[in-house]
This record gives structure tokens, sequence and C-alpha cells, in this order.
């Protein structure tokens, strides 16, 4: 797999068959590698290694109802009451960041109405701020640590 624009992380790879497997940390299973799971996985632990994410707050893979149809959110992270606090959409490395990414996330947001929402190919990562009052929002310049996200 490609190398990455985020800090290395020991992954925990197998073989199933003839195709590779990679240990979700948060889903507690092995599930396919594929390029955007590799971006997933180093993304995840990113969050959880260095910018304190705690784990318990995290999921991959979250189920939601966009106008009557299913749509999964890449990763949901949660604040201390069990509300979601950001989405992370992931794609492959060779997919770039794009409006359609970015429509992509704002109707998954639609559902949720997160303050926070994070793109990233793997090489390129990119977080958003959501000001519902003024109905607007801003690219920030990092990735916030998780006690910056959560409220005072």
């Amino acid at each position: 797999m490609q190398a990455l624009n985020l800090p290395k992380t020991n992954l925990r790879i197998t073989k199933q068959g003839d195709k590779y497997a990679v240990f979700d940390i948060l889903r507690k299973r092995y599930v396919r590698l594929t390029p955007e799971e590799w971006v997933r996985q180093h993304f995840v632990h990113f969050l959880m290694e260095h910018k304190g994410f705690p784990a318990a707050r995290m999921a991959n893979e979250v189920g939601i109802t966009l106008n009557q149809t299913s749509k999964r959110c890449d990763t949901v992270c949660y604040d201390r009451n069990a509300r979601p606090l950001v989405i992370v959409e992931y794609k492959a490395p060779h997919i770039a960041l794009s409006q359609e990414t970015l429509d992509q996330i704002c109707r998954y947001n639609m559902v949720l109405r997160v303050p926070y929402m994070m793109l990233s190919n793997g090489m390129q990562h990119l977080c958003i701020e959501v000001d519902y009052e003024k109905g607007g929002y801003r690219f920030l310049d990092d990735i916030p640590l998780w006690s910056q996200l959560l409220p005072e």
C-alpha cells in the first residue's frame, strides 16, 4: 500500500485467502484492506495517538438515513453526551478531495448536524468547522486536538 501523509502506525494485517485484511480497532474485527480502508485505519490511529481522540467515542461505518436511503458515514466521533461531534469521510489516496467529496459529507451532516467535518485521502486532510448560528463554515489550518473540539 501507498505511503501516506500521516504518522506511521502499527496496523495488524493478515492474509485471508488471496486478499488482505486489516484489524479495525474500533469495530474490533478484521476488515478487507482496500486503499480507502488503509487511509481510514491510519487516520483513526492518528486521531487517537496524536490528537487525543478516545476510541470509546469513535465509531466506523455509522449508518444513517438520508432521504429514505441508507448511507454510511466512514467515522463518527461523539461528545461526552453521545451526540455526534465530528464526521470523517475518507477517500483512497489516488482520489482528490473535491467539491463532490465536500458535498457528500455535507449531505451526511444534514442528518447528524455536527460542528466539525473532516476529509482525508491520506495525502491531504481538511477540517471544517460549521457555524450554525451564522449559517457558514470555515476551513481550519490543522486537525484540532480532541480537547479543543469540546465546549467548555
